[in-house]
């Protein structure tokens, strides 16, 4: 049985422990690169995992899988911290694709990342401003804005509004079809239900990064080892340079 309490306790206190406020959505990919020493790897893992953690002695490895939509990705990414921070049992984690099952250690981690990207008092301030007092069910208008808001996925956000006993399954049920049309159709930019840019779901960042451009320039490695490294690390733009340059004056 988890305690969902104690993980919603240890959601906030990590979210200040990494700088930021209870109720704000967070970017949760720029949280991970500040935390010291975690390396974070795209990568496409197929249609059954979600994310791999590996705790590697201090010098932690997330792997994220770039198949998944963008949404998915940030909950997985959640998902993880919860592995890193929280998760005694388990020094390597893999993760499976859906929400709310497996192991004990499983369903807290998703319950965690639940509470660490929509903290309770976050989403019922979102629900009351865009719900207003209304005493009906929720439309898809509120469900598309919400999960807008928090930068989630349909999946995610349906996961905590029934645990959160805000919609039944049944009523959760006919929203999981129609993702993308539901969201464009209101307005919305479809990118948060889509997979990273094919030139993105291969990539390094973070601590094997740093580290290699720390050799390179400390002269402990030649450069053909370096540009190896990158490569390695499916950082082909670091070598070739396939960035655009001078793309930041677009801005």
């Amino acid at each position: 049985m988890i305690n969902k309490l104690d993980l919603c306790t240890k959601a906030l206190s990590l979210r200040k422990e990494l700088g930021e406020d209870a109720t704000s959505p967070v970017d949760i990919f720029s949280l991970a690169l500040s935390i010291d020493k975690l390396t974070l790897v795209f990568y496409p893992m197929g249609d059954h995992l979600s994310g791999i953690c590996i705790k590697n002695d201090g010098y932690p490895v997330i792997a994220v899988n770039s198949s998944m939509s963008v949404g998915r990705q940030r909950f997985s990414m959640a998902h993880e911290f919860y592995h890193l921070y929280y998760d005694e049992n388990a020094r390597t984690t893999v993760c499976s694709i859906k929400i709310g099952t497996g192991s004990d250690a499983e369903k807290a981690a998703d319950q965690f990342a639940s509470y660490f990207l929509m903290p309770p008092i976050a989403l019922t301030e979102v629900l009351r401003k865009i719900h207003g007092n209304s005493k009906g069910s929720l439309g898809i208008r509120e469900i598309v804005m919400m999960e807008q808001f928090f930068g989630v996925s349909r999946q995610a956000l349906l996961f905590r509004l029934v645990d959160d006993g805000i919609l039944t399954v049944q009523q959760a049920d006919q929203y999981r079809q129609g993702v993308i049309s539901s969201a464009v159709s209101l307005g919305f930019d479809d990118s948060l239900y889509k997979p990273l840019p094919p030139e993105k779901r291969y990539r390094t960042y973070g601590y094997y990064i740093q580290t290699a451009e720390e050799l390179m320039q400390k002269g402990l490695i030649s450069s053909g080892k370096y540009e190896q490294l990158l490569l390695t690390a499916f950082r082909p733009d670091l070598v070739y340079g396939n960035e655009v340059e001078g793309g930041e004056l677009n801005d």
